[in-house]
């Protein structure tokens, strides 16, 4: 679908802008803050940032039946690295 929208000017500069510092396309950039209910997908750089973003997302916990992290992820492993792929 492609939709037309007139910008106040400074609404355009700020949105290239931040598309032009996340270096993507500003209709990428544009499809991405609409995807994402009005608020752009964070630009993360480290881990703790990515960590901290999926906290605010409330990411982070929401597996009660998983004890132990790392043991789980050990076994989630193993599982990929024996599967037969045809």
């Amino acid at each position: 679908m492609t939709i037309t929208l007139d910008l106040p000017p400074e609404l355009e500069r700020k949105l290239a802008a931040e598309a032009s510092r996340r270096g993507v396309p500003l209709s990428d950039y544009l499809l991405s803050v609409l995807s994402n209910g009005g608020q752009a997908a964070p630009s993360v750089r480290t881990g703790a940032e990515l960590v901290a973003y999926w906290q605010s997302a409330g990411v982070v916990g929401i597996r009660q039946d998983i004890c132990d992290s790392q043991h789980h992820a050990r076994e989630l492993r193993a599982k990929a690295e024996h599967r037969e792929w045809q």
